[in-house]
This record gives structure tokens, C-alpha cells and sequence, in this order.
């Protein structure tokens, strides 16, 4: 089970998930030190292994970058659910690995705090902590094949050896 780490504010920008005095480095690990640090100070040290963070609109918006997106998979963050994403941030997921999650008023169905589990390929979020389920619309089929394969360059690589 994960816990939801809920921030029901609009537009927070890849500075605020990892600020840009971190981007020296590609390392995950080091990065997840930081993750989401200038939003929430504490959340690295409150987040864990397979939580998720919720959000409102445009989550990831701002600079192009990767390292967005690393912080959070070095975090262990299994998922982001916002109730929408910035296309390159949302694009960035799916090509590194990581299932962006959109579900139009995320803030107000999940709380902070609430237990979650997700299933994937059917959609379904379960509030366990509300016992409620909440219906979302899965990726299509060939972005969960780039999530499965770890990313688009792996999912390349691997296309190439077939």
C-alpha cells in the first residue's frame, strides 16, 4: 500500500521537484535527496519506497528536464496522479519509465495521507483509507510497453534486437 502525499496547488514546476543548483548530476539517488525540496522540505524524509504524490493542473511545468522526473523514480515514488501534467514533463515519464497518472479533481477524491493502491491496466485507483475506487483512463498500449521496457531507450534497444 502507498500513502498520498497531497499538495492541492496548480502548476508546480520542475524547479520546485528538483531545483536547478541539483542538476550537476544525473545520479537518481542523489537527486531524490532533493526531491520536491523547495515545495516541501520534509518530504523526503516523510515519503516512502512506492508512495505517491498528488497534485492539481500543469504538474511538471517549467524547464525541460529529466531530472524532474529522476528525483521522483530515485525517490521510489511508484506514482504522480495530478489532475493534469505539462506535456514535455508528462512525455519525460513515459520515456523515462515512470506512469503519469491524470484524474481531473485528484485533490479533492484523494487526501493527504489517504492509502492507495493502484491498478494499472484496468484504471482503477483503491482508497483503501476512503474505501472508495476511483476510475482513471490507463495509458495507451504503447506507452505502457516504453514503461515496461524502462524507458524509451531501452524500449528502442530492445525493438533492435528483436
Amino acid at each position: 500500500m502507498a500513502k498520498a502525499h497531497v499538495y492541492k496547488r496548480d502548476h508546480i514546476n520542475t524547479d520546485e521537484i528538483i531545483p536547478a543548483r541539483y542538476l550537476n548530476t544525473d545520479d537518481r539517488a542523489e537527486l531524490a535527496s532533493h526531491c520536491m525540496e523547495d515545495l516541501d522540505a520534509d518530504f523526503i524524509k516523510k515519503a516512502k519506497p512506492g508512495d505517491i504524490i498528488v497534485a492539481g493542473f500543469d504538474f511538471g511545468c517549467g524547464s525541460s528536464r529529466e531530472h524532474a522526473v529522476w528525483s521522483i523514480q530515485g525517490a521510489k515514488i511508484s506514482a504522480v496522479i495530478a489532475q493534469s501534467f505539462a506535456r514535455i514533463f508528462y512525455r519525460n515519464c513515459i520515456n523515462c519509465g515512470f506512469y503519469p497518472i491524470e484524474l481531473a479533481d485528484a485533490v479533492n477524491l484523494i487526501n493527504d495521507g489517504d492509502e492507495l493502491e493502484i491498478d494499472y491496466a484496468n484504471g482503477v485507483i483503491n482508497n483503501k483509507t476512503q474505501n472508495k475506487k476511483i476510475e482513471f483512463k490507463p495509458l495507451p498500449d504503447f506507452a505502457i510497453e516504453i514503461i515496461n521496457d524502462g524507458g524509451l531507450l531501452e524500449h528502442i534497444s530492445k525493438k533492435q534486437k528483436v
